[in-house]
């Protein structure tokens, strides 16, 4: 557990975070959260009218300053605009949530390249560039702070939705131990599936997994900031979650590949 100059400083003094996909599921029960503990929020979505409903909402709740940056992720030039936001020395973000993404239904070969670049764009790309411009302004200051949020299938064959999530999983646990000296914690927080309209995006219905599986968002949220505030690498919400992320690395790919219909229907 890091001391108070860490992650419990930026959640418990009066913060400034930054939330992608910010207007749904888990980023709007981070954005609800993280106002609720007094933190003023930057949200970032594609969608401007919702994001002024949300911001509306968030600052008559709550009392916190809410700026909002309509933003498109895959597009580079929108994308460098939240960067920008993010290395401001004079207005200071503590805290990113790279939370934004979306996941194709389809199999690999069932999806025009570009369809896989822009999901790739929006699960890579742009947490990687987001996190390059919060940690330089971060590390500067000496406090702050970078979540990212992966997922359980980061453990399985799941095509590049899963090969993606793997990759935040390797940037993190790096970035985790390269600048938690300099005062800045990085975790990932691995959600299964949760009650949230990415899958309704997908096309996904509630039954293509077993009820148990499916995770309360505002539960999810909660206790990956618990974990952040302790300090962790990796949050991995629930009981059958950290099951399944065991089995999961201890079980031959062979094996796993039965199960990569599970959530598709």
């Amino acid at each position: 557990m890091h001391d108070r100059g860490g992650p419990y400083a930026t959640l418990c003094a009066m913060s400034t975070a930054l939330v992608t996909g910010a207007t749904a599921g888990i980023g709007h029960a981070f954005a609800r959260q993280l106002a609720a503990r007094g933190d003023d929020l930057v949200l970032v979505a594609r969608n401007a009218e919702r994001l002024e409903e949300v911001a509306r909402e968030l600052r008559e709740q709550y009392a916190v300053t809410v700026e909002v940056l309509p933003a498109d992720l895959v597009d580079r030039e929108q994308l460098a605009t939240v960067e920008q936001r993010l290395a401001s020395r004079e207005r200071p973000v503590d805290l990113l949530v790279n939370n934004a993404g979306f996941g194709l239904k389809r199999r690999f070969l069932d999806n025009t390249a570009d369809e896989e670049t822009a999901m790739t764009d929006v699960l890579v790309v742009a947490p990687l560039r987001l996190a390059h411009a919060a940690l330089g302004a971060q590390v500067a200051r000496g406090r702050g702070g970078v979540i990212n949020v992966g997922s359980v299938a980061s453990y399985l064959p799941r095509g590049t939705y899963s090969a993606a999530k793997a990759w935040v999983n390797s940037f993190t646990e790096w970035a985790h131990h390269e600048y938690a000296p300099q005062g800045v914690t990085v975790m990932a927080l691995l959600p299964g599936f949760t009650r949230t309209e990415f899958h309704e995006r997908m096309g996904v219905s509630r039954g293509s997994a077993p009820d148990w599986l499916w995770l309360d968002v505002d539960d999810l949220v909660r206790e990956g900031l618990a974990d952040y505030r302790k300090g962790k690498v990796f949050s991995i919400p629930s009981v059958q979650y950290k099951v399944v992320a065991t089995a999961a690395r201890a079980v031959p790919t062979r094996l796993l590949q039965r199960f990569q219909g599970l959530g598709r229907r």
